[in-house]
């Protein structure tokens, strides 16, 4: 509320400034334009004029009450000197060439003066010497210099009337806002609070019951590296492409043996290939055991081989032949697509991804490319048993 009442009394204090100023100028040109005052009269009216132009300059940087009183004073002193330096027939020319400084000059404090009884008083007290002066300068009560320096006064009673009402009331609105908004954010502070509280106190009692159940001794690092193990086992086989069988309500896996059955993951990869669009056709070895680590790396490069098949070939049919002897197993993956010329290709555009070539060396398997451009490719898969 002070910051908006501060911001008011300057706004206002600016108003009166400008106001001021601008209808002084304006009885500057029509005194001057009227062309009937002698230069010893027009030269003391015109600096008294001066001196009201400075003291709202003052005012509406600091609206102190002096200022007040200097532009109400320097003010009847220019109007009475105009005055008393033409003869009578002359006056009301005048009176009308100073109207706007007696309606808005003069009565322009008045705006600024919300809090401050004695510069109020004072304007009051300006603004009906202004009129009894008019009165006289025109040479009578209904003259329209008269009625102009009466309006200006009325019109800018009630400027400053609904100002010192609306502006309060804005304020007020302004307020109830700002304590609606602290209020809601808070309740928010307060909403957040409450549930990192209750979240706090669920994770506290999961921790005591946990070690409770534990015989406050927690689980092992051992329990932890194999729960580890068995679900990076888990996501692997779900990457291959197999389903979960149930064994019993509520357990679901995937296989329990440490070397899994190759025949079973080829499966899986040759029905996620068909989802896709390429026919794979398998030859050769049904089932064969092969180490999780293995196997991972062999599949790898086998899904790296098919893809480039359905990318690349222009077929949709490929061909895998899989072999083995007690060492080793080979997989063939053949097609009959464009092919290409090895000469002509570099090195890391040869359609193998390096990573799944280290890979699978890094168990002890190998990879081999033949092609011919329109005779397709084959690709040769090693990996030990």
């Amino acid at each position: 509320m002070d910051f908006i009442a501060e911001e008011r009394d300057r706004l206002l204090r600016s108003t009166t400034r400008v106001v001021g100023v601008v209808c002084a100028l304006l009885s500057v040109v029509g005194i001057v334009a009227a062309a009937a005052v002698p230069a010893p009269s027009l030269t003391a009216g015109l600096l008294c004029i001066a001196a009201m132009v400075t003291a709202l300059v003052f005012f509406g940087r600091s609206g102190a009450v002096w200022w007040t009183a200097a532009i109400v004073t320097t003010g009847l002193a220019a109007m009475l000197l105009l005055f008393f330096g033409v003869d009578d027939p002359v006056r009301p020319l005048i009176a009308s060439a100073v109207m706007p400084l007696a309606a808005g000059g003069m009565s322009s404090p008045l705006m600024a003066q919300r809090g401050h009884p004695t510069g109020l008083g004072i304007t009051i007290a300006g603004g009906v010497a202004v009129v009894v002066v008019m009165v006289w300068g025109s040479g009578s009560v209904l003259s329209t210099p008269v009625s102009g320096a009466l309006l200006g006064w009325v019109l800018m009673a009630v400027v400053a009337v609904w100002i010192s009402r609306s502006i309060p009331r804005v304020a007020r609105r302004i307020y109830t806002i700002g304590s609606a908004h602290r209020a809601e954010r808070q309740a928010s502070e307060t909403e957040a609070q409450r549930r990192q509280g209750a979240r706090l106190l669920h994770d506290t009692v999961l921790a005591t019951l946990t070690l409770l159940a534990h015989s406050g001794v927690g689980v092992s690092d051992q329990a932890m590296r194999e729960q580890a193990a068995e679900d990076a086992r888990l996501l692997r086989h779900l990457r291959l492409g197999a389903t979960p069988q149930p064994q019993s309500s509520g357990d679901y896996s995937l296989t329990r043996e440490e070397e899994s059955p190759l025949g079973q993951t080829l499966e899986s990869v040759k029905q996620r290939f068909g989802r896709m669009g390429l026919e794979v056709s398998w030859h050769g070895t049904g089932q064969v055991l092969l180490p999780s680590n293995v196997l991972d790396a062999f599949l790898l490069a086998l899904g790296e081989c098919l893809e480039n098949v359905r990318r690349h070939a222009g077929v949709g049919e490929a061909h895998v032949t899989i072999v083995h002897d007690n060492e080793m197993v080979r997989a063939m993956v053949t097609d009959s697509g464009v092919g290409f010329d090895l000469t002509t290709v570099s090195a890391e555009r040869l359609g193998f991804k390096e990573s799944v070539v280290n890979r699978l060396r890094e168990v002890g398997g190998d990879a081999k490319l033949f092609s011919a451009p329109g005779s397709g490719t084959t690709v040769v898969l090693e990996a030990p048993r």
